[in-house]
Formats: C-alpha cells, structure tokens, sequence
C-alpha cells in the first residue's frame, strides 16, 4: 500500500541508479549497488514487495523509505515529503492555456484540433462531451469515431479514455504526446 509520496521517491530512486525497477535481476542488481556504491542495506524481497513486483498489502516500513531517501541525498523519508511539498516541481497551479470547453458548446458545433506531425481531425460535437470525427488527416483516430472530452487545451497532449470504434471500445489513447495540441478552432 503506497502512498504518492512513496511512489514519487521510487520513480527518483530509478532516476538515479540509471533503469527502472521491473525484474528479479533490477532488485538484485539495485540491492548490491545500493550496498557497495552508498553502504546502504535493503533486501532483493523488500524492494519486490514496496514496488509491488510480489503481491503484498503492507505498508512498507519507515527504515525501508529512510534508506532510498537517503540514496538519493535526503536525510529521511520524513525530510523527503518535506522537500516535495515545498518543491515548485511539484505543486499544482492554475493555468494561462487557450482552451475549448465541451460545456461552452452547443451540439452540433465543428471544431478542428492539430498537433505534430502534420495530424488534423475536424470533430462535430453530439453534446454531453461526446465527439464524432467528420474527417481525419495522418491520425490513429479515423473518421466515424467517437470519443469523450471534456476540454482541449493547447500545448497539452489529449487523453483519451477510449475510442468508440465499430461498436467496440478501443484502448486510452494520447494525442500530441510530445508538444501538445497545436490547433484548436472552434469553425462554427
């Protein structure tokens, strides 16, 4: 059972030692570093089960978080959550963005969406922010689809729950993964 703040420190800990953590061979390669390179002692087992690679509920023990916080330069884990929460890196905001809010259209309403490379839809809104494609240009996402959004910001990838596609529901998908949208026009 982790916390946000113990997944964060694990996502830094593989920063640091260079790969991510996800094979019997990661934990044991990671226990004998963290003992010759840092003099610090964890278990191949209590590495597995805090990055739930064998099914334990525990809540992992404050020496076990201590230890990866001090491999990657806190004194504690208490130090640790100290520093996230003053982090700039890590506080929500509020934003300046251009954006279209499917709660400002009226069904019926086209809107055109764009981002690199080259990647064009043209949508009609149906209302209750569903969309249907009217036409696709160089996207995974074809004409006749359907979707659900609530927004589309520029400069932010769009996720996608699903796709409706013939019926069938496909998996999540992201649009403008790298840059975001960059058009968003509301034709009429």
């Amino acid at each position: 059972m982790n916390t946000p703040e113990t997944e964060e420190l694990k996502l830094l800990v593989e920063q640091k030692f260079g790969r991510v953590l996800n094979t019997t061979t990661d934990f044991e390669v990671f226990s004998l570093h963290l003992s010759k390179q840092a003099g610090l002692r964890l278990s191949t087992s209590t590495l597995k089960r805090l990055w739930a690679y064998v099914g334990d509920s525990h809540k992992p023990r404050t020496c076990t978080l201590d230890i990866l916080a001090q491999y990657i330069g806190h004194k504690d884990f208490t130090a640790f959550k100290a520093w996230l929460k003053t982090s700039v890196k890590y506080n929500s905001s509020f934003f300046d963005a251009k954006q279209v809010t499917s709660s400002e259209l009226t069904p019926g309403t086209v809107i055109e969406i764009g981002w690199s490379p080259n990647r064009m839809l043209r949508l009609n809104y149906l209302g209750q922010s569903r969309y249907e494609v009217a036409s696709s240009e160089n996207s995974k996402i074809r004409r006749g689809d359907r979707f659900v959004a609530g927004c589309f910001i520029k400069e932010y990838p769009l996720y996608l729950p699903y796709i409706e596609r013939e019926g069938r529901r496909t998996a999540p998908f992201v649009a403008g993964r790298n840059g975001g949208l960059t058009i968003i026009n509301v034709i009429n």
